[in-house]
């Protein structure tokens, strides 16, 4: 994966958890990805009644994968140490943040905070899920007691200092997305390939990627066409991102994966069976669907036009994908 894979899919991998919380106990799930991950940070067994937004952050990590260059901790003031040892700290209170890293805030700033640096114990810590000029966003577990968003300025009140995890040094060369396993989950053809070359290749049988892309004829392959190695729901998202569908495949991967939308996942492999290239988004989810019931790639529709609005951005998935089967 490129650096900006990576990043995004720290980001994916955070805002998957949108809207957990304390009130209905979904927040559990992100102090037991956190307990689960062995050693615990300081021997220490977090409890669904602490506060939890370092706990949330290292969790988004271990669910990435990514623990080697992003530290696993409870308590901000710690986690800052962690990223100082890994070399990955930024002081600067008006650094320009970039996508996947690590903001930490302290609620006593002063007046002066644009012109001082804050150096006071950490209080709070967020990822960066967007950047845009001097205005960046936020995700943030704990927050009111939920994983929500927050809005934040360059130089900001209330900035103590930025986590920057070395996403350049995981970055690979190979193009295209990686399974969990480090195997990648689609191929672009290329001029003089074959399906029996491509197979060879990536230790799979022609039959299987005959079958996992709905291949008509096996001696007619186009160069630039983008091929699933696999049969999972990340390499059909990941598929999707490479044609443009679709920019936060690890996102609705996961989503599928932990059934937080049912017949997601025969959606998504469908969706990337049929589909050749991105198309102008439906106007609406209802017209996204029709087109995706026309193109036999949802045979439930009465489900996601009673669904739609059920999971964060479904709707918008739904537009994208019917615009592109069109």
């Amino acid at each position: 994966m490129t650096e900006n894979q990576l990043r995004q899919k720290i980001v994916d991998t955070a805002v998957a958890w949108l809207g957990c919380k304390e009130s209905d106990g979904s927040h559990k799930q992100i102090i037991d990805v956190y307990n689960a991950h062995k050693p615990l940070a300081r021997g220490y067994k977090v409890k669904y009644t602490d506060a939890w937004c370092s706990t949330y952050a290292s969790a988004v990590a271990i669910k990435a994968g990514l623990t080697d260059i992003i530290p696993t901790e409870c308590g901000c003031e710690k986690h800052i140490e962690l990223f100082k040892k890994l070399g990955a700290w930024k002081e600067n209170d008006a650094y320009t943040p970039k996508m996947g890293d690590y903001i930490f805030y302290n609620w006593d700033d002063g007046g002066n905070y644009a012109s001082t640096d804050l150096t006071a114990s950490a209080d709070h810590v967020g990822i960066v899920t967007k950047v845009s000029g001097n205005t960046f966003t936020v995700i943030e577990g704990n927050k009111s007691n939920a994983v929500g968003y927050r809005t934040m300025k360059v130089n900001g009140k209330y900035i103590r200092g930025f986590g920057t995890p070395d996403y350049a040094s995981k970055a690979t060369e190979t193009g295209g997305g990686t399974s969990e396993a480090g195997g990648p989950t689609i191929y672009t053809v290329k001029a003089g390939d074959t399906i029996s070359k491509i197979a060879n290749t990536y230790g799979t049988t022609v039959d299987a990627l005959v079958e996992i892309n709905a291949i008509q004829n096996k001696n007619l392959i186009r160069v630039g066409q983008v091929l699933m190695l696999q049969d999972t729901t990340q390499a059909a998202a990941d598929k999707l991102e490479a044609l443009g569908v679709i920019n936060s495949p690890d996102y609705w991967a996961q989503a599928a994966e932990a059934g937080k939308v049912q017949y997601l996942d025969i959606l998504l492999k469908k969706a990337a069976q049929t589909i050749t290239k991105a198309g102008a988004r439906a106007d609406t989810p209802q017209e996204g669907v029709a087109a995706l019931v026309a193109a036999g790639a949802i045979n439930t529709p009465e489900y996601w036009l009673a669904n739609y609005d059920t999971f964060p951005s479904l709707d918008l998935l739904l537009q994208a994908l019917g615009g592109a089967v069109k």
